[in-house]
């Protein structure tokens, strides 16, 4: 795209802390030992370090767990917490406070799972099958950011002191995944929904905050629980986690010692680089235009495949990578990621950049003498990324009328369908999390409610799990990719920057920000 500007790629770094989700992996099959997903998690030996310092972008308001959030604020919440199932770093489930489970009916609508019974909470009181139900009832009556994790859950039974049955008003393919997520995190059934654990986590996690040294805006200390369940996944004497928003401020940081660890931005990597930090380079999410209107609502041209179909080849992807994304990351035209099952490597490139081709369709749609679309400006922050579709879009023919957008109600705007058309940055996650964040009739980023009868269809199969479950996955992407439901651009790489010489760092697949167990001193 020889007619893009060359502009620097902050936009994104401003923009993250909106679309950063969580991380996640499938379903497992029940296990039976206990300590094989703890151990596979340890990066290095059984010596603990003494301190990691890690830089993070964001911090939690609240600490109970019904608010845990995804993505970047995962990490805190784990130094605190334990989930009941662990995800190891390629997103196999494993054993953590739960040591078996599985579903226990053909319909997969009732998940038992066996519980261990030498763990406390660190105000002392015991975890058993009561605190696991208190959780998931507080759970889903906080309603937090991440409450659709528990949707589908219609009751949850204590079916004795160390057995817990979960009911779903229908099968969640995600639920197991969930339960290592923001919806697994058990907290003391004494401080749930107090003010106190807003304040001050209470969990049964390898680590516990120093209230005295954690400062709102600055800095969380934790240190390690000395009667902590299980030793191997405490790799340190403390974790220092210091609130650091502005990328320079973690770049700085992490180049004078400061921090051990942090993540950085394309404006930023080559100062760590220079410095000697090391790289871990992994994928997340995709960035591009969510094109959400296809029944033409409230924007009729977007009603017309061949319209959308225009609007994809009109961007220059490469280009877009290397003036937006640094380089770093890898352009596609499709929004499942590598690690689903729905990936399909040839649909990387099914949309190549080809305005001549974005101008003949925009003929047969009607629009030979162009249309204008309405597209909202994120502020602050947005103005560059808008700057290069406005201007890709108007060499084919397409109008862009910008409209301001505060950062603070984008998201709310996006999932009431304010937009037929806008840019944003998603989170790759398995299958069914991807379905049912951005293509069923249920998603938030479906505001329009588009269906069709094989996407509709193909979303069931994949509900009920099975053989025929990944194939598909793959037929749901293939039609949301051909009909050009969205318009992706790349697939832009995290930059994890560490000091080696003190600290073994592993990424956590589908993850911003690597677990909190994925940190080992460097041997």
């Amino acid at each position: 795209m020889t007619s893009i500007r060359t502009f620097a790629p902050a936009a994104i770094a401003a923009v993250a802390a909106l679309a950063l989700s969580a991380c996640g992996g499938g379903s497992a099959a029940p296990s039976t030992d206990t300590q094989d997903g703890q151990e596979a998690q340890a990066t290095g030996g059984a010596a603990r370090g003494g301190t990691l310092t890690l830089g993070i972008l964001q911090e939690p308001a609240s600490w109970d767990p019904a608010q845990a959030h995804v993505g970047h604020m995962l990490q805190p919440f784990q130094a605190a917490y334990d989930t009941l199932l662990l995800r190891e770093p390629d997103g196999t489930l494993a054993p953590m406070l739960a040591t078996e489970w599985g579903y226990t009916d053909d319909a997969n609508t009732v998940l038992s799972l066996d519980l261990r019974t030498d763990v406390t909470f660190s105000d002392g009181a015991p975890f058993d099958a009561a605190a696991v139900v208190a959780n998931i009832e507080h759970f889903k009556a906080d309603n937090g950011r991440q409450a659709a994790q528990a949707a589908a859950i219609s009751t949850v039974t204590a079916v004795d002191a160390d057995t817990v049955e979960i009911a779903l008003s229908s099968p969640d393919p995600a639920m197991e995944y969930y339960l290592s997520q923001a919806l697994g995190l058990m907290g003391s059934p004494a401080a749930l929904g107090s003010d106190g654990m807003d304040r001050l986590p209470v969990g049964t996690g390898p680590y516990v905050m120093v209230a005295d040294q954690s400062v709102v805006g600055s800095q969380y200390v934790f240190t390690a629980r000395e009667d902590y369940w299980n030793p191997e996944l405490q790799r340190w004497d403390q974790i220092t986690m210091k609130f650091l928003a502005d990328v320079t401020s973690r770049v700085n940081a992490l180049v004078s010692g400061e921090v051990d660890a942090a993540l950085l931005d394309a404006t930023t990597y080559q100062q760590a680089e220079a410095a000697g930090k090391a790289l871990v380079e992994y994928g997340t999410d995709w960035q591009g235009l969510l094109l959400m209107d296809r029944d033409g609502a409230s924007d009729e041209a977007l009603a017309d495949v061949r319209v959308r179909q225009a609007i994809n080849h009109a961007f220059d992807r490469e280009a877009m990578l290397a003036q937006i994304g640094g380089g770093k990351g890898e352009v596609t035209s499709q929004v499942f990621g590598t690690a689903t099952e729905g990936y399909d490597a040839e649909l990387d490139d099914y949309y190549a950049y080809d305005p001549e081709k974005a101008k003949e369709l925009l003929a047969e749609a009607g629009y030979a003498d162009g249309l204008t679309i309405e597209m909202p400006v994120i502020t602050p922050g947005g103005e560059t990324i808008m700057t290069f579709v406005t201007q890709q879009l108007a060499d084919v023919g397409i109008t862009v009328e910008q409209t301001s957008a505060p950062a603070a109600d984008y998201v709310a705007n996006l999932g009431q369908g304010t937009w037929g058309a806008a840019w944003f940055s998603l989170f790759q996650g398995p299958d069914w999390v991807a379905v049912q964040q951005i293509i069923s009739t249920d998603a938030l980023y479906n505001p329009f409610d588009s269906a069709t009868p094989e996407i509709e269809a193909a979303i069931e199969v994949l509900r009920a799990g099975g053989d025929d479950s990944a194939e598909a996955a793959a037929e749901i992407n293939r039609i949301i990719t051909e009909e050009a439901w969205f318009a992706p651009w790349f697939r832009p790489s995290q930059l994890y920057f560490h000091d080696a010489a003190k600290v073994v760092v592993e990424p956590q697949i589908q993850m911003a920000v690597p677990a909190i167990y994925n940190y080992a001193p460097a041997s």
